[in-house]
């Protein structure tokens, strides 16, 4: 079987990166033939990092020549249907849904998170699109909630992200172990937000408290060198010293740099799940519904939204003492929830699978 991935892929998103590994890693589980092209930013460091096909996801011709060799087109996960980010958005990814279409291809929802869509036109392309598609998975509450509202008439599956699937306890992190930690540490996840809250400052206060309290303070940039500029600008906010991992870490790497952590500060929602997925306590900043929602699904602490101004570094700081006091039943308690969601988790690419055999025999008995 031969499928065709299409996502916000090739652009040095660590969550992004992790979504397309674990999708990679449980399609194979379930069928260790399968063949996969990924629709990509950078076919080449794709081909070579998951060892995969690759084409450019902006070249027409070689993306046409991949889905008319494939079995069947999967769109996702993540955020891919929303109009926040940028007014292309919306329609690059439907185009690619309706190309796959064009060649009677069948068409699997991954996991997506839905929403928002502001504008009237991106309601009527996307409810036109995802009403001719196979399967429909999502990730929460709200997302099937705006498909309903936008007149989506297709059944839809909650799932979980498909980064939640992964045993993260195989990676390793060798610039934690060069650094040589000889105290508990605190790992923080920031990105640029545009707000009049001055939410680096507030954060870089709470960091030189716990710096003070005995823990090292390690930031993890998740999107490149985007996150990284925000790290440096939160470090130079605090008086006391921290460190900044490689922003081109792997993403193995930063799985791994997040599980040996006693807690998580952190924005980027992967972040939250890489941190989850090891038992790792956290304590979420927010700047999307789907932070909230991902706190929310696993019983961690909000401190506050970035563009409000109900929180500050007192409130950031006894959050990070509550959890840091209660690590241990707090891992406990992380296991437990996320048990459940795994198994979820590693079910999703069954059902695509079961989506694309579905239309080969239905092909096979005309």
């Amino acid at each position: 079987m031969h499928i065709v991935l299409s996502g916000y892929y090739g652009f040095d998103n660590v969550g992004d990166e992790a979504i397309l590994f674990a999708i990679i890693e449980q399609l194979r589980m379930v069928d260790p033939q399968v063949e996969i092209t990924v629709l990509s930013n950078n076919p080449e460091k794709t081909k070579n990092t998951y060892h995969v096909n690759a084409v450019h996801r902006k070249k027409i011709s070689q993306i046409i020549r991949a889905l008319k060799d494939a079995d069947g087109l999967i769109s996702g996960g993540g955020s891919l249907l929303q109009d926040k980010t940028g007014r292309f958005t919306i329609p690059y990814y439907t185009g690619i849904i309706k190309l796959a279409k064009l060649f009677r291809k069948p068409v699997f929802i991954y996991a997506q998170g839905m929403g928002p869509i502001h504008r009237r036109l991106n309601k009527w392309i996307v409810k036109h699109t995802l009403n001719n598609v196979e399967k429909i998975t999502i990730r929460d509450k709200a997302s099937q909630q705006l498909l309903a509202e936008i007149g989506i008439r297709q059944d839809s599956s909650i799932v979980p992200d498909p980064v939640i699937g992964l045993d993260p306890f195989a990676y390793t992190s060798q610039w934690r172990e060069f650094k040589n930690f000889e105290q508990k540490f605190v790992t923080v996840s920031v990105r640029d937000w545009p707000t009049t809250q001055p939410f680096t400052k507030e954060i870089a206060l709470c960091l030189d408290r716990l710096v003070q309290d005995g823990y090292d303070v390690v930031f993890i940039p998740m999107h490149g060198e985007q996150d990284e500029e925000t790290s440096k600008e939160t470090a130079r906010r605090m008086k006391e010293k921290s460190y900044i991992s490689p922003a081109d870490d792997s993403l193995q790497s930063k799985i791994a740099l997040i599980g040996k952590a006693n807690l998580l500060i952190g924005m980027r929602l992967h972040s939250l799940i890489f941190s989850a997925i090891n038992y790792t306590p956290f304590i979420a900043i927010s700047y999307d519904p789907k932070i909230d929602a991902f706190a929310s699904l696993v019983d961690q602490p909000l401190a506050g939204h970035v563009e409000h101004s109900d929180w500050n570094n007192q409130v950031l700081y006894q959050l990070a003492i509550d959890s840091l006091t209660n690590e241990d039943r707090i891992r406990v308690h992380l296991k437990e929830k996320l048990a459940i969601h795994k198994r979820s988790a590693q079910r999703t690419p069954e059902l695509a699978l079961s989506a694309f055999h579905k239309q080969i025999k239905c092909e096979q008995s005309y």
